[in-house]
């Protein structure tokens, strides 16, 4: 019975700062930025699950408004008329609030994103090292940037490009080669950190100071 008891009210106490973390975030997305590859959707749709928020991706919905795909728009009217899409249809995302959002690798890099991103969310790069984005994006074909003889190459050039502009995000959180959930975990307490809510259990272990940026 002390067991029982225990266990529900550490369920309580989860639930409750969950509750808090929403409540912190009023209106605002949790806005996930980084390279292709850094895990953007597969933690995204975690993190949403452990806060009980919607999911939205933001490339899904640029190919919905548009009925092309990424990919297509790319070939047939190139990557400035997909960038000004993209940044309209995350302009439009963020009035949704709140939710978990992913979006694409160069949308952070648009200044009028990253202004709307500031107003109406909480930015969080998921900082991933170059042979982990190089595994994972060797496995999918559909990554117009990349479609290069040198991918490597044009990787190691976008990040330098974009981490410095990455690294302006509210928070910082390194990803790796290990379960999304664990990560998603990390996520939620780089949140509860900066929203000045307790850190909470989730299931997985929590990142310590060093690896959890502000």
């Amino acid at each position: 019975m002390i067991g029982a008891s225990l266990i529900d009210r550490k369920k309580e106490s989860k639930s409750e700062r969950l509750a808090r973390i929403r409540e912190a975030l009023g209106r605002r997305s949790i806005v996930l930025i980084g390279l292709m590859g850094a895990g953007k959707t597969a933690v995204g749709r975690r993190l949403a699950g452990k806060l009980d928020l919607p999911f939205i991706d933001a490339d899904s919905e640029i190919e919905a408004a548009a009925g092309e795909t990424i990919s297509e728009i790319f070939a047939q009217h190139g990557e400035p008329y997909f960038r000004q899409g993209e940044a309209r249809v995350i302009a439009r995302l963020l009035h949704h609030g709140p939710q978990v959002l992913a979006t694409g690798g160069g949308a952070y890099m648009d200044a009028g994103s990253r202004a709307n991103i500031k107003a109406h969310g909480v930015s969080v790069w998921l900082k991933a090292d170059l042979d982990l984005l190089m595994e994972r994006v060797s496995k999918k074909q559909n990554r117009p940037l990349l479609k290069n003889p040198d991918p490597r190459g044009v990787l190691e050039r976008l990040m330098g490009e974009r981490y410095p502009v990455y690294a302006t995000a509210d928070l910082t959180v390194p990803t790796r080669d290990d379960r999304k959930e664990i990560i998603a975990g990390e996520v939620v307490a780089a949140l509860c950190a900066h929203l000045g809510v307790d850190t909470i259990a989730t299931g997985a272990t929590s990142a310590t100071t060093d690896e959890v940026q502000s």
